[in-house]
């Protein structure tokens, strides 16, 4: 079992998102996972650096700990050439500790470069065309593509890791679990559902499995629920909802009916180890082996010194696939 951390790229500032990268690696955390997104979901989070300038700054200032991004969307406001250079790049730069996570994005990010954001159906073909490409592009050479919704032309990555980086793409059902085995070498997920885990392996797949595990630490539970509320309670409005909003004012009015006991229900909330076990469990119960601990509690610093003294062993210990 690998144990992640999620690093909330809408929750801090360029250069703190680096230190908590540090961190996370002293604190003993196997891989850290960027969120890829060009717009926080609430005005309240207050930030969202460019994460790819982000990742290789983290390579040159990280010795051991992998890097995942969490996920990003090769096909509306990044052209899949651009995103195949970029991971080329970071794998490079981190001497190979870098994995691709790629899905089909929300309208939040992807609206800003003027261009319709397309319905969901047309979204997944983009996504196999972006990986198509991508997919071409790491043979090396010039190479051309013409897809119903993306082209390349004469196009070359010059700089290739001898080891391509892994690519993990966002799975919800049957067509993005069949992606990710087809073109893919691994999933994430956000809920702990076997069948996401049974619809990857049935379509061939079998490599990693990524999860994200939702909790809030701090001192009281009280304290890690309105934090929780404070700056993620977007995530309770699912994914239809969070998908098709285009800017953090909608989601502030779309998740203003959310509660405290809602956030209770969706997030492992307070000072506990056992409570966040729990939690964790679920995700490895269900069949995913890199679980990513995602804290929304108020002190993020105090919550790797937290984990590093009693969380990792413990989900270190909970059965894989």
């Amino acid at each position: 079992m690998q144990v992640g951390y999620k690093i909330a790229t809408e929750g801090a500032g360029p250069k703190e998102l680096v230190e908590l990268a540090v961190h996370a690696e002293r604190a003993g955390f196997d891989f850290v996972e960027l969120s890829d997104h060009f717009h926080p979901w609430l005005e309240s989070q207050g930030h969202s650096p460019f994460t790819w300038t982000v990742l290789g700054s983290i390579a040159s200032s990280t010795d051991r700990i992998g890097l995942a991004t969490g996920v990003t969307c090769p096909t509306v406001r990044y052209h899949p050439a651009v995103i195949a250079q970029a991971a080329a790049t970071t794998a490079l730069l981190s001497d190979g500790r870098f994995v691709l996570g790629v899905g089909s994005g929300e309208r939040l990010n992807e609206h800003v470069v003027g261009t319709v954001f397309p319905a969901v159906k047309a979204r997944h073909a983009m996504l196999r065309e972006a990986l198509e490409i991508i997919r071409l592009l790491w043979q090396g050479g010039y190479q051309s593509y013409d897809g119903r919704y993306l082209q390349l032309e004469d196009a070359r990555v010059f700089d290739l890791p001898d080891t391509l980086p892994l690519i993990a793409v966002a799975c919800s059902g049957r067509p993005s679990a069949t992606l990710a085995a087809e073109l893919g070498d691994g999933i994430f997920a956000t809920e702990a559902d076997p069948e996401i885990n049974a619809l990857f392996e049935a379509a061939g797949g079998s490599g990693p499995r990524y999860a994200e595990v939702p909790m809030a630490w701090a001192e009281t539970e009280q304290a890690a629920a309105a934090s929780a509320w404070e700056t993620s309670r977007w995530a309770l409005t699912g994914w239809k909802v969070m998908s098709e909003l285009p800017n953090p004012v909608n989601f502030e009015a779309a998740s203003q009916t959310v509660t405290l006991d809602d956030v209770r229900g969706q997030f492992a909330c307070g000072p506990g180890l056992e409570d966040k076990v729990a939690k964790a469990r679920t995700y490895a119960d269900a069949g995913f082996d890199h679980l990513v601990m995602q804290n929304v509690g108020p002190d993020q610093h105090a919550f790797l010194d937290w984990a590093s003294d009693g969380l990792l062993g413990a989900v270190r210990g909970l059965p894989g696939h």
